[in-house]
């Protein structure tokens, strides 16, 4: 939500919200101009509806007061899954989803596309190290987001190109059962148009897609991106060559440490590669 609440700010709207508790983050939206309050109180809420786009959570129970407030008085209310699937519409949207490695992997792919100068704005699930923040703004016509399957919210997204890192029973208070969970992965690939990147063995390819399907993993040579002569220094740091259908790309170094992290690049790499990043702009970022 608050990488929502900065992209407005950003655009010159003002921008006010709710939160239960102070804490790193909203003193940092504070200090960005952004008014945050820690009292459930309708008396906050602007007073024109016609004026005011009302942005929530799923994580908001029902009975909050100022949510009830707002619905009550013909404000428009919407979640921010639909708020995001508003912004990214129009533009060329590179999303990553998965029950979990999908923060890392679209950080990475935001950093690439950034670094090699194809630019890209990004919605990320935390806050980068790299940047202090969890926006990335930018003129580009390109967005990265990080695609949440919380509530079904990334049904809201219509990317070019995905990439899906893992698929476990999670959020079953959602779904009720791993089948749904599948149900609802594969109804988010059939909405992605030019390519899709699956982990190498999950079976979640929907029926009819535009979409290329491709394969990736972090050694295995059966996937069509794969990395090879991998090796880590005396710190850790693993430097890796890319096997890829477009070619290969030689000495990766990964700034994160973990075997885990070099999967994540393959699979960022591999996206940035299909959106058009030259090779050695990859490697250099």
């Amino acid at each position: 939500m608050s990488a929502i609440a900065r992209y407005y700010r950003f655009q010159g709207y003002r921008v006010a919200g709710y939160d239960r508790t102070p804490s790193p983050l909203t003193h940092a939206l504070e200090a960005e101009g952004i008014d945050v309050h820690y009292e459930d109180d309708p008396a906050r809420v602007p007073a024109d509806p016609a004026q005011t786009l009302v942005v929530y959570t799923p994580a908001v129970p029902d009975d909050m007061a100022e949510l009830r407030y707002v619905r009550e008085h013909g404000y428009r209310v919407i979640k921010r899954s639909q708020m995001l699937g508003e912004i990214t519409r129009g533009q060329r949207c590179l999303a990553v989803a998965g029950t979990h490695g999908k923060t890392t992997t679209s950080t990475l792919l935001a950093h690439i596309l950034t670094e090699s100068g194809a630019g890209c704005s990004a919605f990320l699930g935390g806050i980068s190290k790299n940047y202090g923040t969890n926006l990335l703004m930018s003129r580009t016509p390109t967005v990265v987001a990080e695609a949440d399957e919380y509530d079904r919210s990334f049904h809201q997204l219509h990317p070019a190109i995905a990439v899906i890192t893992a698929m476990d029973a999670d959020h079953l208070d959602i779904y009720g059962d791993l089948a749904h969970v599948v149900e609802a992965f594969k109804i988010f690939a059939s909405q992605v148009s030019d390519a899709l990147i699956l982990k190498l063995g999950l079976d979640i390819t929907p029926a009819d897609t535009p979409a290329k399907i491709y394969t990736y993993h972090v050694d295995d040579p059966a996937a069509d991106f794969h990395a090879e002569n991998l090796r880590m220094d005396a710190l850790g740091h693993y430097t890796f060559d890319l096997a890829s259908p477009l070619g290969k790309v030689a000495d990766i170094r990964v700034g994160t440490l973990g075997r885990f992290n070099v999967e994540n690049s393959v699979a960022a790499a591999a996206a940035a590669l299909l959106h058009g990043v030259a090779p050695d702009a990859v490697r250099s970022a």
